[in-house]
């Protein structure tokens, strides 16, 4: 099934198909509508939505609808492309064009000639590429590095972000101009706490994708059924999905949610150090010894995985690399 369902149907894997979002709540039969409209363009769409809430799905739904539907889709993070290297990863390079440079390399914007291209993460590409990349999108050409010859971007752009993009423009992170040239059209992904009747529906969608790979015919309990009402998923859909997976890992024909949620988080081992998903922060503390407490504990607490910490703290992965970095300079500094 393509396209944008608010049908639940059993998958043949265990995760959401491409191109397929659930849900029956009022918030997301709006997202639905919006998509349902601007699929069929060819304007810019810029996705917003705390991490999670499913805005790569909703850009695939997006090209499903579109034209382009029988091009590719492409999705690349910007914060995960350290800066040296996204010129050449959007745009491609000629053989010889820098250092390591041994072969001609088609860049993203060239692989997804003819269909779709999402640029997730969008405020954490460095100012000085998004004055390129404004380029591009206004005159739909570009250029590889090394290269003199231009080539025609063939192209649906589509943005998204987990931040507030005005407050971004505000705080420096996103150029304005490209903000407007982006959001000809923005859609805003609900969290999943304003989508509570949706829950049931993904929990079940999820389960049964697992019981399909695997062949079983595993169930969740009435219990199980109420936590999922009362927990407000901070992580969202991503959260929700990873705690069916742990679950189903677990239990054997029923199975139980609540030992796997305590107060909006996972709950680890208890050691002899105490509940190790909790953190006591002195009142007075300063924002910035707050803010280092909070990531390393959670690092602790995702026992060092960068990415799902970053998930968590609802940061993009180049953040949590560039606040860490931060911290090992200022102990460098301390110890010289």
């Amino acid at each position: 099934m393509n396209g944008v369902s608010n049908s639940y149907s059993a998958p043949a894997e265990p995760c959401v198909a491409a191109g397929i979002l659930l849900g029956g709540s009022p918030a997301m039969q709006e997202v639905f509508r919006l998509i349902e409209r601007v699929g069929p363009t060819e304007a810019g769409v810029l996705l917003t939505g705390e991490s999670g809430s499913g805005k790569e799905l909703a850009a695939r739904s997006i090209h499903e609808r579109s034209p382009r539907r029988g091009g590719p889709f492409i999705a690349i993070n910007c914060g995960a492309i350290p800066a040296g290297l996204i010129e050449a990863e959007l745009f491609g390079y000629e053989k010889g064009s820098f250092t390591g440079a041994v072969r001609a390399h088609a860049g993203v914007f060239e692989r997804a000639q003819g269909g779709t291209l999402l640029l997730d993460e969008i405020t954490e590409m460095p100012l000085d590429m998004q004055t390129r990349l404004l380029r591009v999108l206004e005159t739909r050409m570009f250029y590889r590095v090394g290269a003199s010859a231009e080539f025609l971007a063939d192209v649906r752009v589509i943005a998204a972000t987990n931040r507030c993009p005005l407050q971004a423009v505000q705080n420096g992170q996103l150029r304005e101009d490209l903000l407007y040239r982006l959001a000809v059209f923005p859609i805003q992904l609900p969290p999943l706490r304003r989508r509570a009747d949706d829950v049931e529906v993904l929990a079940d969608h999820f389960l049964a994708g697992l019981n399909a790979q695997s062949r079983t015919h595993k169930r969740l309990s009435a219990l199980a059924r109420m936590t999922l009402k009362q927990h407000t998923w901070p992580g969202n859909v991503r959260e929700l999905k990873n705690c069916i997976e742990r679950a189903f890992i677990l239990g054997d024909t029923t199975l139980e949610l609540a030992p796997l949620i305590h107060n909006g988080a996972p709950i680890r081992a208890v050691d002899s150090a105490g509940d190790r998903d909790r953190l006591s922060i002195r009142v007075g503390s300063r924002i910035h010894d707050m803010e280092r407490s909070l990531i390393e504990a959670t690092l602790d607490y995702f026992q060092g995985n960068k990415r799902r910490a970053a998930d968590a703290l609802g940061c993009s992965l180049k953040t949590l690399y560039n606040k860490l970095n931060g911290y090992s300079h200022s102990q460098e500094c301390a110890n010289s």
